[in-house]
């Protein structure tokens, strides 16, 4: 995981344990099959093609707080 794509996630998604889940599940999905949502000349890790993904806005998320 490149440090560089971390730490400019960490600066969109404060909170580790949410840009940990999400980006978690992202890999999930790539590795079955996902189409990456971002190009990229260079070949990316999964975790890296989920925090590029997130750098560019074109993964998000929301709290589902329950009732």
């Amino acid at each position: 995981m490149r440090d560089d794509y971390l730490k400019a996630a960490a600066a969109i998604i404060s909170e580790p344990n949410i840009l940990i889940n999400l980006v978690s599940r992202r890999v999930k999905q790539l590795k079955g099959g996902a189409k990456a949502l971002i190009d990229s000349l260079e070949h990316l890790d999964n975790e890296d093609v989920a925090l590029r993904e997130i750098i560019e806005g074109k993964l998000t998320y929301s709290l589902y707080l329950g009732s």
